[in-house]
Protein backbone atom coordinates (compact mmCIF):
# COMPACT_ATOMS: atom_id res chain seq x y z
CA UNK A 1 0.00 0.00 0.00
CA UNK A 2 1.79 3.14 -1.22
CA UNK A 3 1.29 6.35 0.72
CA UNK A 4 0.85 9.76 -0.85
CA UNK A 5 3.71 11.69 0.78
CA UNK A 6 2.64 15.09 -0.50
CA UNK A 7 -1.02 15.35 0.52
CA UNK A 8 -2.67 14.75 3.86
CA UNK A 9 -5.21 11.94 3.60
CA UNK A 10 -8.42 11.50 5.53
CA UNK A 11 -9.26 7.94 6.58
CA UNK A 12 -12.79 7.41 5.37
CA UNK A 13 -14.84 4.28 4.62
CA UNK A 14 -16.72 3.55 1.41
CA UNK A 15 -20.18 3.95 2.90
CA UNK A 16 -19.34 7.48 4.03
CA UNK A 17 -18.25 8.40 0.50
CA UNK A 18 -21.15 6.68 -1.28
CA UNK A 19 -24.03 6.55 1.27
CA UNK A 20 -26.58 5.39 -1.34
CA UNK A 21 -24.65 2.16 -2.01
CA UNK A 22 -24.20 -0.96 0.09
CA UNK A 23 -20.81 -2.69 0.14
CA UNK A 24 -19.99 -6.20 1.34
CA UNK A 25 -16.48 -5.03 2.19
CA UNK A 26 -16.76 -1.56 3.70
CA UNK A 27 -13.03 -0.81 3.82
CA UNK A 28 -11.14 2.41 4.49
CA UNK A 29 -10.18 3.81 1.11
CA UNK A 30 -6.45 3.79 0.39
CA UNK A 31 -6.46 6.32 -2.47
CA UNK A 32 -7.89 7.32 -5.86
CA UNK A 33 -6.01 5.84 -8.82
CA UNK A 34 -6.46 5.26 -12.57
CA UNK A 35 -7.65 1.87 -13.85
CA UNK A 36 -4.15 0.61 -14.62
CA UNK A 37 -2.72 1.40 -11.18
CA UNK A 38 -5.62 0.97 -8.73
CA UNK A 39 -5.24 -1.64 -6.01
CA UNK A 40 -7.88 -3.62 -4.12
CA UNK A 41 -8.55 -0.84 -1.60
CA UNK A 42 -8.41 2.04 -4.09
CA UNK A 43 -11.27 3.77 -5.87
CA UNK A 44 -10.85 4.02 -9.63
CA UNK A 45 -12.79 5.59 -12.50
CA UNK A 46 -13.72 4.86 -16.11
CA UNK A 47 -14.73 7.98 -18.01
CA UNK A 48 -13.62 7.29 -21.60
CA UNK A 49 -13.68 4.31 -23.96
CA UNK A 50 -10.05 5.21 -24.79
CA UNK A 51 -9.04 3.49 -21.53
CA UNK A 52 -10.94 0.25 -22.20
CA UNK A 53 -7.71 -1.79 -22.46
CA UNK A 54 -6.76 -0.82 -18.90
CA UNK A 55 -9.70 -2.87 -17.58
CA UNK A 56 -7.94 -6.17 -18.39
CA UNK A 57 -5.78 -6.13 -15.26
CA UNK A 58 -8.19 -4.23 -13.02
CA UNK A 59 -7.73 -4.99 -9.31
CA UNK A 60 -9.95 -2.33 -7.72
CA UNK A 61 -13.33 -3.28 -6.28
CA UNK A 62 -15.00 0.11 -6.76
CA UNK A 63 -15.21 2.15 -9.98
CA UNK A 64 -16.92 5.44 -10.78
CA UNK A 65 -18.38 5.36 -14.29
CA UNK A 66 -21.33 6.31 -16.49
CA UNK A 67 -24.35 4.28 -17.60
CA UNK A 68 -22.91 4.14 -21.14
CA UNK A 69 -19.61 2.66 -20.03
CA UNK A 70 -20.64 0.28 -17.23
CA UNK A 71 -21.20 -2.60 -19.69
CA UNK A 72 -17.43 -2.77 -20.32
CA UNK A 73 -16.65 -3.37 -16.65
CA UNK A 74 -16.63 -6.74 -14.81
CA UNK A 75 -20.02 -7.79 -13.43
CA UNK A 76 -18.75 -8.35 -9.88
CA UNK A 77 -17.27 -4.84 -9.67
CA UNK A 78 -18.96 -2.22 -7.48
CA UNK A 79 -19.99 0.36 -10.07
CA UNK A 80 -20.83 3.89 -8.97
CA UNK A 81 -23.05 5.12 -11.82
CA UNK A 82 -23.13 8.91 -12.21
CA UNK A 83 -24.03 11.48 -14.85
CA UNK A 84 -20.68 13.26 -14.74
CA UNK A 85 -17.73 11.00 -13.89
CA UNK A 86 -15.16 13.79 -13.51
CA UNK A 87 -17.42 15.82 -11.23
CA UNK A 88 -17.98 12.81 -8.97
CA UNK A 89 -14.27 12.03 -9.06
CA UNK A 90 -13.49 15.59 -7.98
CA UNK A 91 -15.99 15.32 -5.11
CA UNK A 92 -14.56 12.01 -3.88
CA UNK A 93 -10.93 13.14 -4.21
CA UNK A 94 -11.68 16.28 -2.22
CA UNK A 95 -13.25 14.16 0.54
CA UNK A 96 -10.20 11.92 0.84
CA UNK A 97 -7.56 14.63 0.25
CA UNK A 98 -9.17 17.83 1.64
CA UNK A 99 -6.25 20.13 0.76
CA UNK A 100 -5.54 18.98 -2.80
CA UNK A 101 -7.62 21.49 -4.78
CA UNK A 102 -5.52 24.55 -3.87
CA UNK A 103 -1.75 24.99 -3.66
CA UNK A 104 -1.52 26.27 -0.11
CA UNK A 105 1.73 28.03 0.90
CA UNK A 106 4.29 25.81 2.62
CA UNK A 107 4.61 27.50 6.01
CA UNK A 108 7.43 25.18 7.10
CA UNK A 109 9.94 26.79 4.72
CA UNK A 110 13.20 27.84 6.34
CA UNK A 111 16.91 28.23 5.61
CA UNK A 112 18.57 24.84 5.03
CA UNK A 113 20.60 23.50 7.93
CA UNK A 114 24.16 22.58 7.05
CA UNK A 115 24.06 19.68 9.53
CA UNK A 116 21.22 18.06 7.57
CA UNK A 117 22.60 18.71 4.08
CA UNK A 118 26.34 18.20 4.62
CA UNK A 119 27.26 17.47 1.01
CA UNK A 120 24.89 19.96 -0.66
CA UNK A 121 25.77 23.51 -1.73
CA UNK A 122 23.19 26.29 -1.42
CA UNK A 123 23.13 29.79 -2.88
CA UNK A 124 21.78 32.80 -1.03
CA UNK A 125 18.20 32.97 0.30
CA UNK A 126 17.27 29.35 -0.45
CA UNK A 127 14.24 28.02 1.45
CA UNK A 128 13.61 24.35 2.22
CA UNK A 129 10.50 22.66 3.69
CA UNK A 130 10.10 19.74 6.08
CA UNK A 131 11.35 16.24 5.23
CA UNK A 132 13.20 17.34 2.09
CA UNK A 133 15.90 14.94 0.87
CA UNK A 134 18.76 16.11 -1.36
CA UNK A 135 21.55 13.79 -2.54
CA UNK A 136 25.24 14.46 -2.16
CA UNK A 137 27.10 16.82 -4.49
CA UNK A 138 23.89 18.60 -5.53
CA UNK A 139 23.68 22.39 -5.82
CA UNK A 140 20.66 24.64 -5.22
CA UNK A 141 20.78 28.15 -6.71
CA UNK A 142 19.91 31.40 -4.96
CA UNK A 143 16.27 32.28 -4.22
CA UNK A 144 15.06 28.76 -5.00
CA UNK A 145 12.31 27.09 -2.97
CA UNK A 146 12.22 23.34 -2.29
CA UNK A 147 8.94 22.51 -0.60
CA UNK A 148 8.15 19.78 1.94
CA UNK A 149 8.77 16.10 1.14
CA UNK A 150 10.49 16.80 -2.19
CA UNK A 151 13.25 14.32 -3.06
CA UNK A 152 16.24 15.37 -5.18
CA UNK A 153 18.92 12.87 -6.13
CA UNK A 154 22.72 13.02 -6.32
CA UNK A 155 24.77 15.37 -8.51
CA UNK A 156 21.79 17.56 -9.38
CA UNK A 157 21.96 21.25 -10.25
CA UNK A 158 18.93 23.40 -9.49
CA UNK A 159 19.23 26.93 -10.85
CA UNK A 160 18.22 30.20 -9.23
CA UNK A 161 14.59 31.14 -8.70
CA UNK A 162 13.26 27.61 -9.10
CA UNK A 163 10.19 26.42 -7.17
CA UNK A 164 9.87 22.66 -6.71
CA UNK A 165 7.00 20.95 -4.92
CA UNK A 166 5.26 17.55 -5.00
CA UNK A 167 8.17 16.09 -6.97
CA UNK A 168 10.71 13.27 -6.94
CA UNK A 169 13.84 14.01 -8.97
CA UNK A 170 16.46 11.43 -9.93
CA UNK A 171 20.26 11.67 -10.14
CA UNK A 172 22.32 13.94 -12.42
CA UNK A 173 19.37 16.17 -13.25
CA UNK A 174 19.75 19.82 -14.29
CA UNK A 175 16.92 22.28 -13.69
CA UNK A 176 17.80 25.75 -14.95
CA UNK A 177 16.66 29.13 -13.60
CA UNK A 178 13.03 30.05 -12.86
CA UNK A 179 11.45 26.67 -13.49
CA UNK A 180 8.22 25.82 -11.67
CA UNK A 181 7.74 22.11 -11.02
CA UNK A 182 4.95 20.26 -9.24
CA UNK A 183 2.26 22.93 -9.05
CA UNK A 184 -1.44 22.25 -9.57
CA UNK A 185 -2.42 21.93 -13.21
CA UNK A 186 -5.38 23.34 -15.11
CA UNK A 187 -8.55 21.51 -14.14
CA UNK A 188 -12.07 22.87 -13.86
CA UNK A 189 -15.51 21.32 -14.29
CA UNK A 190 -18.23 23.79 -15.39
CA UNK A 191 -21.42 22.99 -13.44
CA UNK A 192 -24.45 25.30 -13.27
CA UNK A 193 -22.50 28.43 -14.06
CA UNK A 194 -19.65 27.60 -11.66
CA UNK A 195 -16.16 26.27 -12.32
CA UNK A 196 -15.51 23.43 -9.86
CA UNK A 197 -11.81 22.98 -9.16
CA UNK A 198 -10.49 19.49 -9.84
CA UNK A 199 -8.09 18.33 -7.08
CA UNK A 200 -4.59 17.25 -8.09
CA UNK A 201 -3.11 14.53 -5.87
CA UNK A 202 -0.38 13.28 -8.21
CA UNK A 203 3.29 14.18 -8.32
CA UNK A 204 6.06 14.90 -10.82
CA UNK A 205 8.65 12.17 -11.48
CA UNK A 206 11.85 13.28 -13.20
CA UNK A 207 14.22 10.44 -14.06
CA UNK A 208 18.04 10.43 -14.19
CA UNK A 209 20.07 12.60 -16.58
CA UNK A 210 17.19 14.91 -17.52
CA UNK A 211 17.82 18.57 -18.30
CA UNK A 212 15.09 21.17 -18.00
CA UNK A 213 15.97 24.59 -19.38
CA UNK A 214 14.91 28.02 -18.10
CA UNK A 215 11.32 29.00 -17.48
CA UNK A 216 9.69 25.59 -17.90
CA UNK A 217 6.52 24.65 -16.03
CA UNK A 218 5.74 21.02 -15.22
CA UNK A 219 2.38 20.42 -13.54
CA UNK A 220 1.91 17.55 -11.13
CA UNK A 221 -0.53 14.79 -11.99
CA UNK A 222 -4.20 15.05 -11.17
CA UNK A 223 -4.92 11.42 -10.27
CA UNK A 224 -1.93 9.84 -12.05
CA UNK A 225 1.65 11.24 -12.10
CA UNK A 226 3.46 13.47 -14.57
CA UNK A 227 6.72 11.87 -15.69
CA UNK A 228 9.85 12.81 -17.67
CA UNK A 229 11.94 9.86 -18.90
CA UNK A 230 15.71 9.37 -18.66
CA UNK A 231 18.08 11.54 -20.70
CA UNK A 232 15.32 13.79 -22.02
CA UNK A 233 15.96 17.49 -22.68
CA UNK A 234 13.34 20.24 -22.40
CA UNK A 235 14.28 23.59 -23.94
CA UNK A 236 13.23 26.98 -22.54
CA UNK A 237 9.58 27.74 -21.73
CA UNK A 238 8.17 24.27 -22.34
CA UNK A 239 4.86 23.57 -20.61
CA UNK A 240 4.04 20.02 -19.47
CA UNK A 241 0.47 19.64 -18.19
CA UNK A 242 -0.87 17.19 -15.60
CA UNK A 243 -0.47 13.44 -16.18
CA UNK A 244 1.75 13.89 -19.25
CA UNK A 245 4.34 11.17 -19.72
CA UNK A 246 7.41 11.91 -21.84
CA UNK A 247 9.68 8.99 -22.68
CA UNK A 248 13.46 8.61 -22.64
CA UNK A 249 15.99 10.33 -24.94
CA UNK A 250 13.51 12.96 -26.16
CA UNK A 251 14.47 16.44 -27.37
CA UNK A 252 11.78 19.08 -26.93
CA UNK A 253 12.48 22.56 -28.36
CA UNK A 254 11.38 25.88 -26.90
CA UNK A 255 7.76 26.84 -26.22
CA UNK A 256 6.31 23.41 -26.92
CA UNK A 257 3.10 22.69 -25.02
CA UNK A 258 1.70 19.33 -23.94
CA UNK A 259 -1.96 19.15 -22.92
CA UNK A 260 -3.08 16.88 -20.09
CA UNK A 261 -2.58 13.10 -20.17
CA UNK A 262 -0.73 12.99 -23.49
CA UNK A 263 1.84 10.18 -23.73
CA UNK A 264 5.08 10.68 -25.64
CA UNK A 265 7.27 7.71 -26.63
CA UNK A 266 11.05 7.34 -26.58
CA UNK A 267 13.48 9.14 -28.92
CA UNK A 268 10.92 11.77 -29.92
CA UNK A 269 12.04 15.09 -31.43
CA UNK A 270 9.66 18.08 -31.34
CA UNK A 271 10.38 21.46 -32.94
CA UNK A 272 9.73 24.81 -31.28
CA UNK A 273 6.20 26.11 -30.61
CA UNK A 274 4.51 22.82 -31.48
CA UNK A 275 1.47 21.76 -29.49
CA UNK A 276 0.20 18.31 -28.53
CA UNK A 277 -3.48 17.94 -27.60
CA UNK A 278 -4.63 16.02 -24.52
CA UNK A 279 -5.01 12.24 -24.15
CA UNK A 280 -2.98 11.51 -27.30
CA UNK A 281 -0.34 8.81 -27.83
CA UNK A 282 2.82 9.74 -29.71
CA UNK A 283 4.89 6.71 -30.70
CA UNK A 284 8.62 6.04 -30.49
CA UNK A 285 11.12 7.71 -32.84
CA UNK A 286 8.59 10.32 -33.96
CA UNK A 287 9.65 13.72 -35.34
CA UNK A 288 7.24 16.68 -35.11
CA UNK A 289 8.05 19.86 -37.02
CA UNK A 290 8.13 23.25 -35.34
CA UNK A 291 4.81 25.08 -35.08
CA UNK A 292 2.79 21.93 -35.68
CA UNK A 293 -0.50 21.16 -33.99
CA UNK A 294 -0.91 17.49 -33.10
CA UNK A 295 -4.58 16.53 -32.70
CA UNK A 296 -4.42 12.77 -33.43
CA UNK A 297 -2.31 9.81 -32.25
CA UNK A 298 0.96 9.28 -34.13
CA UNK A 299 2.39 5.81 -34.76
CA UNK A 300 6.06 4.88 -34.33
CA UNK A 301 8.74 6.21 -36.70
CA UNK A 302 6.59 8.95 -38.29
CA UNK A 303 7.65 12.47 -39.34
CA UNK A 304 4.79 14.96 -39.20
CA UNK A 305 4.31 18.69 -39.66
CA UNK A 306 1.59 21.30 -40.04
CA UNK A 307 -1.71 22.14 -38.43
CA UNK A 308 -3.28 19.71 -38.08
CA UNK A 309 -0.06 17.70 -38.17
CA UNK A 310 0.16 15.25 -41.08
CA UNK A 311 2.92 13.09 -42.56
CA UNK A 312 5.74 15.26 -43.86
CA UNK A 313 5.35 14.14 -47.49
CA UNK A 314 1.64 15.09 -47.40
CA UNK A 315 2.50 18.45 -45.84
CA UNK A 316 5.08 19.21 -48.53
CA UNK A 317 2.73 18.12 -51.33
CA UNK A 318 -0.11 20.30 -50.00
CA UNK A 319 2.15 23.36 -49.74
CA UNK A 320 3.51 22.74 -53.24
CA UNK A 321 -0.04 22.53 -54.65
CA UNK A 322 -1.05 25.73 -52.84
CA UNK A 323 1.93 27.62 -54.25
CA UNK A 324 1.35 26.62 -57.87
Amino acid sequence: MSKNIFFKKKNIKLNKIFPKYKFKDNFIVNSIKPLSKAGIEDITFFDSINYKNDIKNLKAKVCITSIKLEKFLPKDLNKIIVKNVLFELARVTKLIYPFSDIDYPDLSLDKPKKSKFKNVKFGNNVLVGNNVKIGKNSMIGSFSVIQSNVIIGKNCIIGSGAVIKNSIIGNDVVVQDNCKIGQKGFGFIPINGKNIKFPHIGKVLINDHVEIASGCTIDRGSIDDTEIGKNTYLDNQVHVAHNVKIGSNCMIAGQVGFAGSSKIGDNVLIGGQAGVSGHLKIGNNVKIGGGSGVVKDIEDNQIVMGYPAVKLKNFLKKNKDNNE
